[in-house]
């Protein structure tokens, strides 16, 4: 059965990506603390911008979800939204 997604709640999906864009930039913490452990001219990003990119990557997350949605919602409204099919 073929269904049509015809509007994204705005606010709602972009907490959910910002929260889920915040938990990558956990994992990509510690992989850039020891790349500017070991770099050879002792210039990395520092320990302090490392730390604070998972509320960067967060609020950003947030902020692109949510103009996206805004997008889609309107362009959905015109052409009509996306199908998916689903089964059971």
């Amino acid at each position: 059965m073929t269904q049509q997604i015809r509007r994204f709640g705005v606010l709602q999906t972009a907490k959910v990506v910002g929260a889920l864009y915040a938990l990558l930039g956990l994992v990509f913490v510690p992989i850039f603390l020891l790349i500017s452990m070991v770099s050879p001219r002792q210039e990395g990003i520092g320990a302090g911008l490392a730390l604070s990119m998972p509320i960067l990557y967060g609020v950003l997350g947030f902020v692109f979800a949510a103009i996206s949605c805004a997008i889609y919602n309107f362009v959905a409204g015109l052409v009509g939204g996306i199908e998916v099919e689903l089964g059971g």
